[in-house]
């Protein structure tokens, strides 16, 4: 099986519970196939550099996963058919970046001293 990041972009009018329900919802359409959601990074509600489908901010999430093509296949497809994510967009990595887990550890240490 592969690794995959995955970002999606959800409609500005949703709340956080419902952008959480469909990202719950996705997590299992990979499982039925034989995958693993390893990771959910949830940046929240952020502006877009531009107009997209009339909205002009956006709830970002990104999604680790490890799963086989077919299943990456058919998570696109769901994703396609709701109306609720105006952007995505999933890539085959080799290893999942932990960036933003050193930037979050970084941080609490500043705020400590």
């Amino acid at each position: 099986m592969a690794n995959y990041e995955s970002v999606l972009i959800a409609r500005q009018d949703l709340g956080a519970s419902q952008v959480n329900n469909l990202v719950s919802e996705l997590s299992e359409v990979i499982k039925a196939e034989g995958g693993e959601v390893v990771k959910v990074d949830n940046w929240g509600l952020k502006n877009l550099a531009y107009r997209i489908k009339k909205n002009r901010k956006g709830y970002y999430v990104l999604l680790n996963i490890v799963a086989p093509a077919s299943a990456i296949t058919e998570y696109e497809r769901r994703i396609r058919l709701n109306e609720d994510v105006i952007r995505y967009m999933t890539v085959k990595v080799e290893e999942f970046n932990n960036e933003t887990a050193a930037n979050d550890e970084d941080m609490a240490a500043v705020e400590e001293a």
